[in-house]
């Protein structure tokens, strides 16, 4: 059984299948989104769509991201939010002119169920942003930080690869998981389009919100499958900013 981590799908249905074509994945494999499955691309109700129904046939484990969350109070409060219509929210709302009450609430249902964070059995971390408390994720205090930090991120991208995990300027938090794994931040910001490691982190962020490709990876292996850049598959669209 292979265990397959994907980054953030922002309503890219067309990628989402690709991805699970090119990795061939079977019943047998075992699933973690890392969140934002909605904002960006037209397809965004398909997408949850297809997740609850792939819940149904593999062994999946949906981790909550902060367009979720965004697109969670839309739903159930029904309230317009200027920002998040910048930030992908436009599309989705239009996506979901043509979706019935009842499929809403199933819709609804899943982004209740989603994780903050999940810790597998090998210590690997699975967060869509990052955490906060120098003690680990179950000390944090604010569970909005786990799909909105980007500290973690950044202070892995600025360590000094010179300093070594057991010497006193190593930063705690990078110590605590044998590996992490987020979203949440494009590395796309850095010139990249595949998974970037930066001491125990793993970006899988690979800039499908924008020009980027959809991944998903073997955490063992660490072999990963791209789709086509989500421009392309989206041609007539013009995607999140």
């Amino acid at each position: 059984m292979r265990t397959l981590v994907i980054g953030d799908i922002h309503g890219g249905l067309r990628a989402l299948h690709q991805i699970i074509q090119r990795a061939k994945v079977t019943p047998k494999d075992r699933l973690i989104f890392l969140g934002d499955y909605v904002d960006g691309w037209s397809q965004s109700p398909q997408v949850l769509d297809y997740l609850i129904q792939l819940n149904t046939t593999n062994h999946c484990v949906f981790i909550r991201g902060n367009h979720d969350e965004l697109l969670l109070h839309w739903l159930k409060d029904n309230k317009d939010n200027l920002l998040w219509y910048k930030h992908g929210g436009e599309a989705t709302v239009t996506a979901y002119q043509q979706v019935d009450k009842a499929t809403k609430q199933l819709h609804i249902d899943f982004l209740l169920s989603l994780k903050d964070y999940h810790l597998d059995s090998k210590n690997r971390l699975f967060v869509h942003a990052g955490f906060t408390n120098m003690n680990g994720v179950s000390y944090e205090f604010f569970p909005k930080l786990f799909y909105w930090d980007r500290t973690l991120w950044e202070t892995a991208l600025a360590l000094d690869t010179h300093i070594k995990p057991n010497d006193i300027l190593y930063p705690k938090r990078l110590t605590l998981y044998t590996e992490v794994y987020i979203g949440h931040t494009p590395v796309t910001r850095i010139g990249k389009t595949q998974p970037v490691q930066r001491a125990c982190v793993w970006n899988m962020d690979t800039g499908a919100a924008f020009q980027g490709p959809l991944t998903i990876m073997d955490i063992d292996t660490k072999e990963f499958w791209q789709s086509e850049p989500l421009h392309q598959l989206y041609f007539d669209e013009k995607g999140r900013n």
